[in-house]
């Protein structure tokens, strides 16, 4: 099993490029990186999980993709990845190009984490419909995935559109033959449900289910919308993100299939996240 891991990395934590190194050297998988633009003051939307006003770190998290090009530069085989990219409020053909030119630099080592937002008001200063976000994302990964394709593809969708047109670079990973979909890895953020699933089924590689609770029940509900979109059922991946670690529980999720998980790393100074590092070491 592959142990990744996340932070909410801001201007008061460990930085990028010393995190980057640590993780590789001492034989960690991956680094996902969470995504907030800014947290309005003034809001009834409440933090995921808790029901409790975001921490002050969600207002202070540094840009992913920026963060994740310094790791890029300073090693070698870290997986990087975004935990999650929030893609209705972002310009699709602008964030085509950043994910196509992350994952060319860093030789196809992009995982493309999305997700739908909870921030009511974080989003409405973006200007997304809460209501229709979800088909908006869907529509905004179609076009994005026009754009990665090998030959200029024209889209037109529901909220957006893209002539064919020459857009390199294209991203690094090498799919395999057969396989419907263009672009990095991707994996879709959010509480399971039949919509969530059918989002995964239609545009992803896979799910990536925070704290990972529910999985026995769930999967098996999964791997059936997978496969009745006609997906191949031994490409589907599950990636439990967020997770304080334990033996018992990595044991579960290998006995479930499960090959990666992502452990949950504090929001703290170099010294506290080298300190959580060195507990996690036993799990690897």
């Amino acid at each position: 099993m592959r142990i990744a891991t996340t932070i909410f990395l801001t201007d008061r934590t460990i930085r990028p490029v010393r995190l980057a190194r640590e993780l590789e050297q001492r034989g960690f998988a991956g680094l996902y990186l969470p995504e907030h633009t800014h947290i309005p003051v003034a809001r009834t939307s409440r933090a995921p999980a808790t029901g409790e006003p975001a921490p002050s770190e969600y207002g202070r998290m540094l840009d992913p993709f920026t963060a994740l090009a310094q790791a890029a530069a300073v090693t070698e085989r870290l997986a990087l990845a975004t935990g999650v990219t929030l893609v209705a409020q972002h310009d699709p053909i602008a964030l085509a190009k950043r994910v196509a030119t992350l994952d060319f630099l860093s030789d196809g080592r992009l995982t493309l984490g999305v997700g739908f937002g909870w921030n009511r008001e974080e989003a409405a200063d973006h200007g997304v419909d809460w209501s229709a976000r979800r088909r908006l994302v869907a529509d905004r990964m179609a076009l994005m995935r026009a754009l990665w394709s090998p030959e200029p593809t024209a889209y037109e969708g529901e909220f957006g559109s893209v002539r064919a047109s020459h857009a390199h670079p294209k991203p690094g990973r090498d799919r395999p033959a057969g396989d419907p979909l263009t672009g990095p890895r991707t994996l879709l953020g959010g509480g399971a449900g039949p919509t969530l699933f059918a989002h995964i089924a239609r545009y992803a590689d896979g799910w990536l289910p925070t704290g990972g609770r529910g999985l026995t029940q769930n999967l098996p509900v999964l791997r059936r919308a997978w496969e009745e979109a006609g997906r191949d059922p031994a490409a589907l991946t599950v990636v439990p993100y967020g997770v304080l670690p334990s033996a018992g529980k990595l044991a579960h999720y290998r006995d479930l299939g499960i090959a990666e998980v992502v452990v949950q790393l504090p929001p703290g100074e170099e010294g506290e996240v080298l300190r959580t590092l060195d507990a996690y070491a036993q799990f690897l």
